[in-house]
């Protein structure tokens, strides 16, 4: 477990140093830390729910020729791994290029807040450690979605159409993100109504689509999403309750404010569906993952006193620290595929 509490105590030690670092060197650091945190996801041996499902993956892909290859996963995730198997370079190429996205859209999104150690310790427990190691294809889909999301909130529709399109290529479901950007972007209402549709039509595409990937590719992973769907769901919905109370403290920019406004409102609405569908809700509830990050990186500015600001951003971390422990040591199957922590680097 030692290598989860490294990734987690970085970005506390780096939160609270005492001495002022210049840009230069917080620009370095950050780029360190990245580097470090894509080989402990891309590099990892046996870790994940999943590991065995992707491995096989990767081995269908052996000596097939294109055509074939391409129509085993997901478009995008199948080409990495009909490359890496051309080449020779196995499934921890495929890891390691996965790991780099993810982290390039943490990097992106975190550098964004105006916590950003923060955010990135809010994001260790579950992002990181669960889906980066645990669920390969979706988690690329997060990744491009944190850019997209970085690419909405400066005002470039286009650039985060393009950014969700590049994730639907590696995990279909990505796409009911896509009227977010309308609702995000326009004040007419017949676009909201129509956004809100369409949302609700790829919502319900993407829970069908889900549930049966779940049932027919992976029981393992159903089991452990199922057993604490509830819990990952409200993880959502409480940042989620706090910025629709707080709206205009989080956010004083007006476009900002509307993009986590609805991030908010279907964080909220997963939480009555996941009685329904727990498996599926809980997939598709990730990506409002980013949620959490936005709303504990600017919890102090719900306070003027700057003892107060502190004592809100300790009880953010203890409160990730302890989802970290439960999930290490209580959480029936991560506990299990995840530790003991292993990495390929180790056998070479």
């Amino acid at each position: 477990m030692f290598v989860y509490w490294m990734m987690f105590f970085i970005p506390v030690f780096a939160l609270f140093y005492p001495l002022r670092m210049t840009a230069d060197a917080r620009d370095w650091m950050w780029r360190a830390i990245c580097v470090l945190f894509i080989f402990i996801i891309g590099l990892r041996f046996e870790v994940g729910g999943d590991w065995y499902s992707y491995l096989d993956n990767y081995q269908a892909a052996l000596g097939e020729s294109f055509s074939d290859a391409i129509v085993l996963s997901d478009p995008g995730y199948a080409l990495l791994d009909w490359l890496s198997a051309s080449l020779g370079l196995g499934v921890y190429a495929v890891n390691f290029v996965c790991g780099a996205v993810v982290m390039t859209g943490v990097y992106y999104f975190c550098r964004r807040q105006p916590q950003p150690w923060l955010a990135l310790a809010v994001a260790i427990p579950y992002m990181l450690i669960v889906v980066a190691m645990g669920y390969t294809r979706q988690s690329v889909a997060l990744g491009f979605e944190l850019l997209a999301l970085v690419a909405l909130s400066n005002g470039r529709l286009s650039r985060f159409i393009f950014f969700i399109a590049c994730a639907g290529l590696f995990h279909k479901s990505a796409v009911l993100l896509l009227p977010l950007g309308i609702l995000s972007s326009t004040h007419r209402k017949i676009w909201v109504i129509l956004s809100m549709v369409g949302m609700s039509v790829l919502l319900g595409g993407a829970l069908l689509l889900e549930h049966y990937e779940a049932l027919m590719v992976n029981y393992v992973g159903e089991k452990m999403e199922s057993e604490g769907g509830a819990i990952r769901v409200i993880m959502n919905a409480v940042p989620a309750a706090i910025f629709l109370l707080f709206a205009k403290r989080f956010a004083p920019d007006e476009n900002e404010r509307k993009l986590w406004f609805w991030m908010a409102i279907f964080s909220l609405v997963c939480v009555p569906l996941v009685g329904l569908a727990s498996t599926a809700v809980d997939r598709v509830a990730l990506y409002f993952l980013p949620i959490q990050l936005f709303i504990y990186s600017r919890i102090g500015c719900l306070f003027r006193n700057p003892i107060y600001k502190t004592l809100a951003m300790l009880t953010v971390v203890a409160g990730y620290g302890l989802v970290e422990w439960v999930l290490l040591n209580k959480a029936t199957f991560v506990s299990v595929y995840w530790v003991p922590y292993n990495n390929a680097a180790f056998f070479w």
